[in-house]
């Protein structure tokens, strides 16, 4: 196994690690770390392609589908539950599938993510269409629960994405997309939270924010679709609509407060329009788009 599974290999620089010193141990695993970003490097054409898809599903009304088990479905379960408040994109428009379902987030047992029927029928409850992205994450790539939800998913027409850390493994080979994030062994033999798990963190992020960028929730580097939900994003928001627009504290204050706190349409209030009305319907002609709704108020 150990000589298709670079992520399972025992690295033997590091063998004896239990006898050195504190910062020895903290050294090696820092440089480990930086070689699961480092990994990232050669996977980012296939990390657009992949927001490519994710774009596309949501702008037509399908649904991008995160799926894991252990590490990487918390990790996964993490980058889902921060978009809808980041970028404001529709909470059932998120979804997350994880071996073992949430109950894992309490206590991550290793036995859900050997159960492939589990993984299929899983998916399948959720009925996926030709509308829906789904990515699925794996740090060896050959998790029974992870590819047979991937297998589902292609099935039903769905478009696929597979994160791994194997050249090779089943789930990078089916995938419509394969990110291949070679971190190769662990500094602690086959603990792969720690490398891989770095880089698929990196990665989803990277992921998630392109999608949010191309779908239009990014101005320059603000988050202009964030879910200004409690007094810190409020304010958080209020500075955007100021900075974004050029105007005082107290008339961008005033925008969020007419817009009920939503950042787009308190930036084109800002910006000259009439109405919450026609704030809304600059945006709907834009396809949501600030930069281009600010055109029609004559601003660049």
């Amino acid at each position: 196994m150990s000589a298709l599974v670079p992520t399972e290999h025992a690295d033997p620089r590091f063998a004896g690690l239990d006898a050195w010193d504190d910062n020895a141990i903290l050294s090696a695993l820092l440089a480990g770390q930086k070689r699961g970003l480092g990994a990232i490097d050669t996977a980012i054409s296939e990390i657009a392609r992949a927001a490519a898809l994710g774009v596309a599903a949501l702008q037509s009304g399908g649904r991008l589908i995160y799926v894991g088990a252990g590490s990487p479905g918390l990790i996964a379960l993490g980058d889902a539950l921060e978009i809808p408040q980041t970028y404001g994109i529709a909470r059932d428009r998120i979804v997350i599938v994880m071996a073992g379902g949430l109950a894992m987030t309490e206590e991550l047992l290793g036995g859900p993510e050997d159960d492939a029927d589990q993984g299929k029928s899983d998916l399948a409850a959720l009925a996926p269409t030709a509308n829906d992205c789904v990515v699925c994450v794996s740090a060896s790539g050959t998790t029974r629960y992870t590819v047979a939800a991937l297998k589902t998913a292609k099935a039903a027409g769905a478009k696929t994405v597979g994160i791994a850390g194997n050249g090779g493994a089943p789930l990078l080979e089916l995938a419509d997309v394969a990110i291949l994030l070679a971190s190769g062994a662990e500094v602690i033999s086959g603990s792969t939270r720690l490398a891989a798990g770095t880089a698929q963190k990196a990665t989803l992020n990277m992921l998630s924010t392109l999608i949010g960028v191309r779908m239009g929730h990014v101005h320059d580097n603000l988050m202009v679709n964030v879910t200004a939900d409690n007094d810190k994003l409020v304010l958080r928001a209020t500075g955007i609509v100021a900075r974004i627009v050029g105007v005082g504290p107290e008339l961008a204050a005033q925008a969020m407060n007419t817009a009920h706190n939503q950042v787009k349409p308190a930036i084109l209030l800002a910006a000259g329009a009439q109405n919450l009305s026609e704030a809304q319907d600059l945006l709907a002609q834009s396809g949501g788009v600030v930069r281009k709704a600010l055109t029609f108020l004559g601003r660049q």
